[in-house]
């Protein structure tokens, strides 16, 4: 609450918000947890926007972004239909938007679907539509606890090298019915991001990941360059690229670094 409070005087306005329960499980939906945790920063907040991180790696014991079979591999359609109830909690406790991040296929459509079916078609959906397994996503993996406990995730993220996947992930989600796409993370990506807008004609933003912001903060930290300089000068490469919006660690400093 504090930082909310904090981060709305500095001028911030949207969050995307991760919850992480005290307690994981593999099969049950911490619905309490939801409700309790939205609907209490709406009403202290109403004027902010929040957006709702659903996937499944902070919510595990073993760390993925959906539901493991018997043999550890991941079961998209059991997945997919569980993150789409999370979808539904979510916005009946009072999300502003809901932001899939866990790349199981048809989780798109799914979460359009039972949204809509239930009075929630207000409800914009950000896709984490090109999200690739990638080695800067480590001090969010440590914050949420969530890396993977067994394997990785490249069953179901984009591998880096892989173009036309990354674009065509994209318009997938685009056809599945998303209102803003996104490429994560966000300085490795910044050549997608014009060609997805193109091809797609939606609002194509980027995450500036965890790992992103860390290493400008170690650099700064050790003498090497002037943080908000820095920052600031990846802020102006992404809007270089045509990035209609950025996900951000550094938001809360936005008002200080470009006045």
């Amino acid at each position: 609450m504090k930082q909310a409070e904090s981060d709305l005087k500095a001028g911030v306005t949207h969050f995307i918000l991760f919850l992480v329960p005290k307690s994981k499980s593999n099969s049950e939906i911490p619905k309490s947890f939801y409700e309790r945790s939205i609907s209490s920063l709406k009403k202290e907040f109403p004027n902010a926007f929040l957006w709702i991180d659903t996937c499944m790696c902070s919510l595990t014991t073993h760390g993925h972004c959906g539901l493991l079979r018997p043999d550890g591999s991941v079961d998209n359609s059991s997945s997919v239909r569980h993150l789409s109830e999370i979808a539904l909690t979510y916005a009946q406790s009072g999300a502003d938007g809901i932001a899939p991040s866990d790349m199981m296929d048809g989780r798109v459509k799914s979460h359009r679907s039972i949204l809509d079916t239930n009075g929630f078609s207000n409800i914009p959906i950000l896709s984490y539509s090109t999200k690739f397994k990638s080695n800067f996503y480590g001090p969010f993996r440590v914050a949420a606890d969530s890396a993977p406990g067994q394997g990785d995730r490249s069953s179901y993220q984009i591998d880096v090298r892989n173009r036309e996947d990354s674009i065509l992930s994209s318009i997938r989600d685009k056809e599945e019915g998303a209102d803003f796409l996104m490429v994560k993370p966000g300085m490795t990506s910044i050549d997608l991001i014009g060609p997805i807008r193109e091809q797609t004609g939606l609002p194509t933003g980027a995450y500036q990941v965890s790992g992103e912001y860390a290493s400008i903060h170690y650099l700064a930290q050790n003498g090497f360059c002037d943080f908000n300089a820095a920052l600031c000068e990846t802020w102006q490469i992404f809007s270089r690229a045509n990035a209609a919006y950025l996900i951000t660690y550094g938001a809360r400093k936005g008002k200080e670094i470009l006045s």
